[in-house]
């Protein structure tokens, strides 16, 4: 940006806008990150990007009820989900380039009027703002030296919040013939009493972009089964396009078959031509060959019981509140070659009616990520659960400091053992928070300011979790140096170290920086599977690439009798 405005880099980018219609949940992640994988196979270098509408900063401090699990980069972004499909379907890192909010782009704007960047004029939503978001689009296919930015605009076409964003499509366009197009993920139900699929909401969204000056190239339209030949001769005549230009996304079991759907339809060859490159073949071996795999028939299940306290909304249960815990699972589940089943748990029923009536006998117990008092007693029920009975149980983040407290109240003889964030008062503050966190809640400084991204750490040579990570090549087998993502502010009380040793729970990663520890298990002769780790491995889980912590904990499950 000069003095407020967009200059563009003419190395001749191509933009794809995604944006969404009807309802919001259309799966326009999915559906970019499948375009994305589309074009990464056919040779082309791409870079996705999501705009939010919401005026956080980022996703950090929003509660993973109302909008999802943030999904959480290596450079500590907390990002939206869609981030997180990004991540799976290209596996590469995503990070603050990807992931842009509305709050983001005033807040740049506000900045630079402050540093008198706009020499004295009046700075005003458009040009201002719209020079901001392109040029964050811009930016991006430039550092990372794009064939293509695909840019997927969050909520709904006809939202007030979003509106900028449409209108940096409309002015890209403008700025830049011939290297934009604009995608339009729509909704297309089937109400049962009626009968067949009805396109008129459908046609409505598209009337609301073309009075936003947007023409779609291409409609994906969502809906249970495929879109039958009356269908896309409707939209073909009443969105003004040809017929070609509508694809099918019909419902599927599996969100990894979508390339291979929109594939089938010729869309990344569409997309190829309409944008003037060079027409080439996805190479789309490797993820037929992962499709293949997660179909077949497996041979035995495993049940893993998640005890957790977000999966509440309304009358409803949802997935997505820990959806980077699922996808993680899955993915070690088909590596093991095993069906996997999940079994939610609410940690304040546990509170109310104990472990023994809600649990029955799972072959595996996780405990994940989760914030305050609220269902931790259920939580470190369910941890020292899972100890007593030799049940794999594997700790992540909040589920490895309860670990510890059960631990310490169990065998150490700490009654009283707490979190210092549930229990500030407590004796045996065997969780607390360090001076530099401490610092931060002082000044009601929430968001952004945790142990976040990828932190180092030195893996104890001759612990289970060593033998995990060398198995699969990911720690440096002289030095043992590895890492993990993080998002927390409280820690492993160094003061009681040695304590919890000399009972059997051994310290197997302490990180380079501060020596914070941050992965302890029980040694093979105390239990089967017994593992917590401070940092989020479940972010770095890949379906061609699963986490090793997952499938030894799922190899684990199956092996319990």
């Amino acid at each position: 940006v000069r003095s407020g405005r967009v200059v563009l880099n003419r190395n001749h980018v191509k933009y794809i806008f995604v944006s969404g219609g009807v309802i919001s949940g259309i799966g326009k992640g999915i559906t970019s990150a499948s375009i994305a994988l589309l074009l990464k196979l056919s040779g082309y270098k791409v870079a996705p990007i999501k705009f939010e509408n919401y005026l956080n900063l980022d996703a950090g401090t929003i509660n993973p009820i109302e909008h999802g699990d943030p999904f959480l980069c290596e450079d500590g972004t907390e990002a939206d989900m869609d981030v997180g499909s990004y991540e799976k379907f290209l596996g590469e890192d995503m990070g603050r380039d990807n992931f842009v909010t509305m709050g983001r782009i005033y807040q740049a704007v506000i900045e630079r009027e402050r540093r008198f960047e706009y020499n004295g004029e009046d700075v005003e939503a458009i040009p201002h703002i719209t020079d901001e978001i392109i040029s964050r689009i811009v930016r991006l296919g430039e550092k990372k030296n794009a064939d293509i930015v695909i840019i997927e605009l969050g909520g709904t076409a006809g939202e007030y919040q979003n509106v900028f964003y449409y209108e940096a499509s409309r002015i890209l366009t403008l700025k830049s013939p011939g290297d934009v197009i604009h995608i339009h993920v729509s909704y297309v139900p089937t109400p049962p009493h009626l009968g067949e699929p009805k396109t008129k909401p459908t046609q409505l969204s598209v009337r609301t972009l073309n009075s936003m000056g947007i023409q779609p190239d291409f409609i994906i339209a969502r809906s249970e089964k495929y879109l039958d030949q009356r269908r896309r001769d409707r939209f073909a005549l009443f969105c003004n396009m040809s017929g070609d230009a509508i694809i099918s996304n019909p419902d599927v079991d599996l969100v990894y078959e979508v390339p291979l759907i929109l594939h089938q339809q010729t869309l990344d060859s569409k997309i190829q031509e309409k944008l003037g490159l060079s027409i080439r073949k996805p190479s789309l071996s490797d993820w037929e060959k992962l499709i293949k795999k997660i179909k077949a028939k497996k041979p035995k299940t495993v049940e893993i019981a998640i005890v957790g306290k977000y999966f509440g909304t309304g009358d409803y249960q949802i997935r997505d509140s820990y959806a980077a815990l699922f996808d993680a699972l899955e993915h070690a589940s088909w590596f093991n070659n095993v069906e996997l089943k999940t079994r939610w748990i609410d940690a304040e029923k546990v509170e109310r009616h104990g472990i023994d009536e809600l649990i029955g006998k799972p072959d595996g117990i996780i405990v994940p990520i989760g914030w305050g008092p609220r269902g931790a007693e259920g939580m470190i029920q369910a941890a020292s659960y899972a100890r007593e009975h030799k049940i794999p149980y594997l700790g992540l983040c909040y589920g490895m400091q309860l670990a510890v407290v059960g631990f310490a109240r169990d065998i150490l003889g700490w009654k009283d053992a707490n979190t210092t964030e549930n229990k500030p008062r407590t004796r045996h503050p065997v969780i607390h928070m360090i001076l530099a966190q401490r610092e931060h809640l002082k000044r009601r400084a929430y968001g952004g300011t945790m142990r976040l991204g990828s932190w180092d750490a030195i893996v104890k040579k001759g612990t289970r979790t060593f033998d995990f990570y060398n198995k699969y090549g990911d720690v440096n087998e002289r030095t043992g140096l590895t890492s993990e993502r993080h998002r927390h502010r409280y820690e492993f009380n160094n003061k009681f170290a040695k304590d919890f040793e000399s009972k059997g729970l051994a310290i197997s990663a302490r990180s380079v920086k501060e020596n914070l520890v941050e992965i302890i298990e029980l040694p093979r002769d105390m239990h089967p599977f017994y593992l917590g780790t401070q940092g989020h491995p479940e972010y770095k889980s890949k379906p061609l690439a699963p986490h090793p912590f997952f499938i030894e904990f799922l190899k684990a499950c199956a092996k319990n009798p």
